[in-house]
């Protein structure tokens, strides 16, 4: 059952699609990110995380798995690229549950493996691009 969508036709509407998507969710905080290769998922966490108030570079952390950032609260906020992560064994040894369950913002590029380890509040959010560019996210 899809509780949200909204559409991103261009890169200047992103930041109020990020604005809507952060209102939308309330108090959630752990956001599993599906979505083909070039879907935009990176792109739309660094949306997120500019109206979150990071100030530092964002980007896709493929190979640290796992990137730290600093909210405008001065909460962190956890951005974490797990397509390289071929075992859940391997998702435990550099702790995801601690993160998962910190209370923490995560947003979760290629979640699939980690499913069984997210809470159970976590967010599923789809990203699909259509024939003309345009992105939808869809949460469930």
């Amino acid at each position: 059952m899809t509780l949200m969508k909204i559409a991103i036709e261009s890169l200047e509407n992103i930041a109020a699609a990020a604005r809507k998507f952060l209102d939308e969710v309330g108090e959630k905080r752990v956001f599993a990110f599906h979505g083909e290769m070039g879907a935009g998922k990176t792109t739309f966490i660094k949306a997120l995380c500019s109206e979150l108030g990071v100030t530092e570079v964002v980007a896709s952390p493929t190979f640290a798995i796992v990137n730290e950032y600093m909210a405008q609260n001065g909460s962190p906020v956890y951005h974490f690229d797990l397509y390289r992560v071929k075992t859940v064994d391997e998702a435990c040894d550099f702790g995801c549950e601690d993160y998962f369950y910190s209370g923490c913002y995560c947003f979760i590029e290629w979640p699939e493996l980690v499913e069984p380890l997210l809470p159970d509040d976590a967010v599923d959010v789809f990203l699909s691009v259509d024939e003309d560019g345009n992105r939808t996210i869809e949460i469930k």
